[in-house]
């Protein structure tokens, strides 16, 4: 049960203070001043009359949210010379094969780019470094798609065909649940970077699913949180009905109410539809305050909708399932001052710049650091199991993510583990620290704010725990 707190103040959990970049960012990230500053305030006729007609359908208060904030100077992680690592004592008779269901088609498609990368950047350094249990690393991609098709069930039959022993994936939660009984019921690990659905923490997986990605009740908090300290009073709130859109918007519900707040209206949608106006003239009706969009790539379509109603885009909040580059899909200045979180601290430009060496079109790097974090835990819980099995594997997840001696990269851990020492691995996407469940338990929310180019900005970010 969440505790009432004062309006603008946190939640339990949730830190308020501004964190800048924090200390396990790889690199620093030069961030851009991000366009749109302080809330735009509505004019309203004399004496407190009606709206102005431009805005009439918007929200009547303005909001003052905190200035961009985003920090610049990320302490640099500390790397060993992947030429320096021992060779392991131990060896596998067979390679850590691991697989991936990343998204390359349907709602989630811009995720599977920067997640791709991640992966392969890995375990590029992982093979550098001499691979694991003296053998390579060997990666196998398939495509996840969305919850409207069944191509993630035939990626993962593919997959397990192939003796994979872990594979990394689905972005979508709502994908994952179609495929997490598949894949733990053979024994093999579900690893997946982006999914945020608390529901899969007490998910009966036999110890085998984990994520890097902190769970909706974190993001929930920060931009519900968020949201009273810009001002808000009232929220409306267009989501989309599935694990993820539901958890997410219940998460956000609750830290608004508990501050003092109302959400005055939350339409449904569902995945696979095409219109949304009635869902849009239902919240614009009740001129909310603020406005807040849990949508994947619904997101273009729903946009132009609400501008359309008068909706200033600086009372608009998205979520890690949208918070995109939107430059091409939007006339300039369409979505400049509107924000968004996604998990995970602001990328560095040094783990942006090894990014570009497998990939040197990224222009998101939405969930590449837990992508990439997520095949160094594999890689380095196998090589403490001394096995590349599954289940051996997951045993010793845990362990390698805390109560140890701190290192930073796979070559500088997994030479620790060769002289015989415990591990404590901090990643790109922050110290991770898992629980029983598989959950890390602590994490930080980026909070971004769209340009003139309707192209998302570091602004702030919150550190908090579960």
């Amino acid at each position: 049960m969440q505790h009432a707190t004062p309006r603008g103040s946190a939640p339990v959990g949730v830190s308020r203070a501004r964190r800048g970049s924090p200390p396990w960012v790889w690199g620093s990230h030069s961030s851009p001043a991000a366009a749109g500053g302080a809330a735009r305030a509505r004019q309203r006729g004399a004496g407190g009359g009606p709206p102005h007609p431009a805005t009439s359908a918007a929200a009547t208060s303005a909001l003052a949210c905190p200035e961009p904030d985003a920090g610049s100077d990320g302490e640099a992680r500390e790397t060993t010379d992947p030429s320096a690592v021992p060779a392991s004592e131990t060896t596998s008779p067979e390679p850590l094969r691991i697989g991936s269901i990343l998204p390359t088609t349907g709602t989630l498609a811009f995720l599977g780019p920067p997640e791709i990368a991640g992966v392969d950047l890995a375990v590029n350094e992982i093979n550098a470094a001499g691979g694991v249990l003296g053998q390579d690393v060997t990666i196998t991609h398939r495509d996840s798609g969305d919850t409207t098709t069944d191509i993630a069930t035939q990626s993962v039959t593919d997959l397990l065909s192939q003796n994979v022993n872990a594979i990394v994936g689905a972005a979508s939660s709502g994908v994952s649940k179609t495929v997490i009984n598949q894949i733990t019921g053979a024994g093999v690990i579900q690893f997946s970077p982006a999914n945020t659905s608390p529901e899969f923490t007490d998910w009966d997986d036999n110890g085998l699913y984990w994520r890097t990605a902190p769970s909706d009740v974190l993001q929930g908090r920060t931009l519900g949180s968020y949201i009273m300290e810009c001002g808000a009073q009232t929220v409306g709130m267009i989501t989309l009905n599935d694990s993820y859109g539901t958890g997410l918007q219940g998460n956000i519900q609750e830290t608004v109410e508990a501050a003092g707040g109302q959400v005055v209206a939350n339409e449904m949608f569902n995945t696979g539809d095409s219109q949304f106006s009635s869902q849009v003239d239902a919240v614009a009706a009740a001129e909310p305050d603020a406005i807040v969009l849990i949508s994947f790539d619904e997101a273009k379509s729903i946009i132009p909708l609400l501008t359309a109603k008068g909706i200033d885009p600086s009372t608009l909040f998205m979520v890690d399932g949208n918070t995109s580059d939107f430059s091409a899909d939007f006339d300039p200045g369409t979505l400049e001052g509107a924000q968004g979180t996604i998990p995970g601290p602001f990328t560095g430009t040094a783990f942006q710049d090894a990014l570009a060496t497998v990939n040197p079109d990224l222009t998101s790097y939405a969930y590449s650091g837990e992508s990439y974090d997520a095949v160094t835990l594999i890689a380095l819980a196998a090589e403490a199991a001394g096995s590349v099995d599954g289940t051996a594997i997951a045993a010793e997840l845990e362990g390698v993510s805390k109560d140890g001696t701190k290192c930073y990269d796979f070559a500088g851990c997994v030479t620790l583990l060769r002289d015989g020492e415990d591990i404590d691995y901090d990643g790109i996407s922050g110290p991770i620290s898992f629980d029983e469940n598989g959950d890390p338990t602590e994490a930080a929310i980026g909070i971004y704010r769209y340009d003139a180019d309707n192209r998302p900005q570091p602004s702030r970010s919150e550190v908090g725990q579960l």
